[in-house]
Formats: C-alpha cells, structure tokens, sequence
C-alpha cells in the first residue's frame, strides 16, 4: 500500500532519519523505508529536493563523503536549528494525529443535529 505524505510531512522524517548521526541520501530513505516496514518509499525526486530545502533553511549541513559502497555521496548532517524545528514539526504532528483519532473514534453525530 502506498501513503502520501502531508506536504511537511516528509522534512520531518528526514530530521528524524537524521537524528542518528550524518547519512547521506539513500540511506535517509533506505531508514525510513525500513522503520515503516516498507510502508513508505521517498522517491529520489522528493527526497533530494527536501534535504537541497532544508540545507538552504540550515536545518543541515551538507559534506561530501565516500558512502559504504565506496562511491561519492553527499551527507546530511542535522544542526541545532534542525532539532528545533524536528521539535515543533513533532508536537505539531502530534496534536493533528491526535485530533483525527478523536474524530475516527467519536460516536456520529445525529441527523439535523
């Protein structure tokens, strides 16, 4: 089954991913991918888009690296202002989920009420 994420939604994973240590790309959707038990798949045209983003916010820094395949790779590493934002990202996502699980688990409102 395919999800789609909220818009939003996909930088706060990648801070997530992030919170680990420095990963460059494919790792970053290789975790995510694994942690969801293959429920979400970040597609390299959303993925690098959202990190390039969140580099130019200074959510992440950006070097360059030799991955465990011993080719170049570009690695993310997250900064304080990320963790900041991973922070209130989280607590935002936390009080939506929690509002829809009221709605889905509230009796139905009457007719005409």
């Amino acid at each position: 089954m395919r999800i789609d994420l909220l818009q939003g939604t996909l930088d706060m994973l990648i801070l997530k991913a992030l919170t680990g240590g420095s990963l460059h790309g494919y790792a970053v959707a290789s975790w995510l991918q694994r942690t969801t038990d293959d429920a979400l798949r970040v597609e390299e045209g959303s993925l690098y888009p959202a990190l390039h983003r969140m580099t130019r916010r200074g959510w992440v820094t950006a070097d360059w690296g030799v991955s465990e395949n011993n080719r170049r790779a570009k690695f993310y590493t997250l900064t304080a202002e990320g963790r900041r934002q991973l922070q209130e990202e989280s607590s935002s996502w936390e009080r939506l989920t929690e509002a829809v699980a009221k709605v889905l688990h509230a009796r139905p409102a009457a007719q005409g009420a």
